[in-house]
């Protein structure tokens, strides 16, 4: 009788896994989304024009999508979870850094559902099967953001001007220093002698202190701002000081038709609906998954006519060119040094857990392999010429 009930439970097992394996179909699936904030702030809109990506592209209906809006980094995520699979969803997938102990917990606690994080990198280290993390490479928007902003300072300045720059970040992560620090280096690209200032909010999106800092650095003697904040704020204070301004998300011509010149973005929509529809194919869902201009995953929002250098155009798409084609390397340890010295390897640096980043191509190029083997952002190096001015955050 035992081993009746133990072939019994064999049979059933395998016959789950045949249903798993043959997916989910489409017109049955039930997709959740938790969202830090709602269509008011950029990095919200943006993962919200990712979901209606994703719902055109497999056809899905709008009672097939459930969203949860304006959820804070806290418990309440958690709930949001578990009220999403008590209606019945599949997959969740939930938008900001803070989110992720809490669709862990979920996870953990539901292991027929899938549950997809934006920004995260828990899902390798802890091992849960169920739990997938994704972050396209917007550092090479951000790269190539900074192209565009050299071109206006090498315009206003000229080429070899030692120009001041600032930047307005949200906080002192990996995902905003090596969001930073792409910019700035696409800016040396076209400027080898720029300077810069970081300052950091505390928040993701708080309009009013990054007005604030905008405005500080500004008074500081920045000549241009870019951001890592996700509301307006900092557009509309280089909106009234006349100062040049890269935005975040979305673009930010409407705040600043004056002064902003373009703004690094990122397309969430091909991971949404990548992940969707590996789970309606019965396909196995990566652990980390993340693309850049090779995969139309990351962009610059419409360049400003009334703003940008002559010949912008043509730098961005050679740019863009180039770092498909692995020609340029964001992170190229040639063009950055850190405390005087170049990087080679990363194994024995603090913060990095003896993960080697350091790689070199087929072209002998050594660079920072940014992502490598998480979808989270990994640099961290405070390279020379950029100067924090708070790091409490």
């Amino acid at each position: 009788m035992k081993k009746f009930l133990a072939l019994a439970l064999c049979l059933v097992m395998m016959l789950g896994c045949v249903a798993a394996a043959d997916g989910i179909p489409a017109d049955e699936i039930k997709v959740g989304v938790i969202l830090l904030h709602d269509e008011n702030v950029g990095y919200d809109y943006a993962h919200i024009l990712g979901r209606d990506y994703m719902k055109e592209t497999l056809g899905l209906s709008d009672d097939q999508v459930i969203t949860e809006y304006n959820i804070p980094e806290s418990e309440e995520c958690y709930d949001a979870a578990l009220r999403l699979v008590s209606k019945g969803c599949n997959i969740v997938f939930a938008d900001s850094f803070g989110h992720e102990d809490y669709l862990l917990q979920a996870a953990e606690e539901n292991p027929d559902v899938e549950f997809c994080h934006a920004t995260g990198y828990q899902a390798a280290l802890t091992g849960t099967e169920n739990l997938h993390n994704f972050m396209p490479s917007v550092y090479e928007s951000r790269y190539v953001s900074g192209v565009v902003a050299g071109m206006k300072l090498a315009e206003v300045y000229g080429a070899d001007t030692d120009a001041k720059i600032g930047y307005v970040g949200a906080f002192s992560y990996a995902e905003v220093v090596s969001g930073y620090t792409a910019f700035f280096l696409g800016v040396r690209s076209v400027c080898p002698n720029v300077t810069m200032e970081v300052k950091y909010t505390g928040s993701w999106a708080d309009q009013a202190v990054e007005r604030e800092v905008a405005q500080a650095l500004i008074e500081d003697g920045c000549v241009l701002i870019s951001q890592h904040a996700d509301t307006t704020g900092a557009a509309s204070a280089c909106e009234e000081a006349g100062v040049w301004h890269v935005g975040y998300n979305v673009g930010m011509i409407d705040t600043a038709p004056n002064t902003t010149l373009t703004s690094a973005s990122l397309k969430w929509g091909p991971d949404y609906a990548f992940f969707v529809n590996a789970l309606i194919n019965g396909e196995e869902l990566p652990t980390d998954r993340s693309d850049g201009y090779e995969s139309d995953a990351v962009w610059t929002t419409e360049l400003n006519a009334n703003t940008v250098a002559e010949g912008t155009q043509e730098a961005v798409d050679s740019t863009v060119a180039a770092i498909v084609a692995g020609t340029i390397r964001v992170f190229d340890n040639s063009t950055f040094t850190v405390n005087g010295e170049a990087v080679t390897s990363t194994a024995g640096l603090e913060g990095f857990n003896g993960v080697e980043h350091m790689v070199t191509d087929e072209n002998g190029v050594t660079y920072f392999a940014e992502q490598n083997g998480f979808a989270a952002p990994a640099f961290s190096l405070r390279i020379d010429g950029i100067t924090e001015l708070n790091t409490i955050f």
